[in-house]
């Protein structure tokens, strides 16, 4: 094979790599993302949910020259095979710079949405809207409905999760120190027949509930997702900023606010150079599903960020602590 053959193929693998198009034995099962926004597959923060007979993933699509960040709409039958079905985009005057990052549960017939403001610095909060079809929403009249309070956070609130523990909901939320360099985590609660709106929700405590402070966790813990389990609460959490690498780790609670690590190193780390998930495995979700299986639904890139790719891992409950699953 002569020299300017080799290279032309070293270029084409490489633009591949960088648009996204790797063989496709180089994928994971679940490979998904969303292109109809800047023309490259884009999907990040994913949250997935089971309603009306059918699994919904909600995950965050960007800007583009039209339109701020907004959340995109997928349905599956079996957690792998995703189709986008629709999207949540900007609306209410408070939302004009973006919405992303959301959570959702299901409560009866109705599914709720907890999202963030974008763009707006310490000022992002969450809001609440909600939806009897998985595609059309209603806002909550008093959006935003929390930001939190207190001297050891400049008030932000990003990454909601809602989970329903100890007779009540409690809302995390990833917030900053007043230096606006720490990324950490702190608590709401509010009860099981609240409309979750403004006056719901009452901060649990007045500190983080959780910091960086592991070396791979650098100065960022973010994107908490929860399932509860007999007596405790188990927690995934990304760390470290995007790319740098983040990647999740694990926690346990008794009482929703005190958190232990399950581990010093992450549960799931970013993949090895050259892989799909090289740049990072992040913002993950735990999602339980009706055979109490558990899947870790993450966000990876192998670009430092150019594209998003959506994926998953099974992951199982052993002796206290989350464990990988090879399927």
């Amino acid at each position: 094979m002569t020299q300017p053959y080799c290279k032309a193929i070293k270029l084409l693998v490489a633009a591949c790599l960088i648009a996204g198009g790797l063989a496709a034995q180089d994928r994971p099962a679940m490979y998904f993302a969303d292109s109809t926004r800047l023309g490259r597959p884009l999907a990040k923060d994913p949250k997935v949910v089971y309603f009306k007979n059918t699994y919904w993933m909600y995950f965050s699509i960007p800007a583009n020259d039209k339109m701020g960040w907004g959340i995109g709409v997928a349905t599956s039958n079996n957690l792998t095979d995703w189709k986008k079905v629709g999207e949540v985009p900007p609306a209410a005057a408070y939302e004009q710079k973006g919405i992303c990052a959301p959570g959702a549960i299901v409560r009866n017939d109705t599914l709720h949405l907890f999202y963030q403001t974008y763009g707006n610095g310490k000022n992002d909060a969450i809001c609440h809207a909600w939806s009897t079809d998985g595609l059309h929403f209603t806002r909550n009249a008093s959006n935003p409905v929390f930001h939190p309070t207190g001297t050891w956070t400049v008030g932000r609130a990003i990454d909601a999760e809602v989970v329903k523990f100890k007779n009540q909901y409690f809302l995390y939320f990833a917030s900053r120190d007043t230096s606006f360099k720490i990324q950490l985590q702190g608590v709401a609660v509010t009860s099981l027949n609240s409309d979750f709106g403004s006056d719901s929700w009452k901060q649990a405590v007045d500190s983080s509930i959780l910091k960086p402070q592991l070396p791979w966790e650098r100065n960022c813990i973010e994107a908490a997702s929860c399932v509860a389990r007999g007596k405790y609460l188990y927690m995934v959490y990304a760390g470290g900023y995007n790319n740098e690498p983040q990647q999740v780790g694990m926690a346990r609670s008794r009482d929703g606010i005190t958190w232990k690590r399950l581990s010093n190193q992450p549960l799931l780390p970013n993949g090895a150079a050259g892989t799909w998930n090289a740049s990072e495995s992040g913002h993950p979700d735990l999602f339980e599903d009706r055979d109490g299986k558990l899947h870790l639904f993450y966000q990876g890139n192998n670009d430092k960020g150019r594209t998003w790719f959506l994926s998953k891992e099974r992951v199982a409950l052993k002796k206290g602590r989350l464990i990988r699953l090879i399927e």
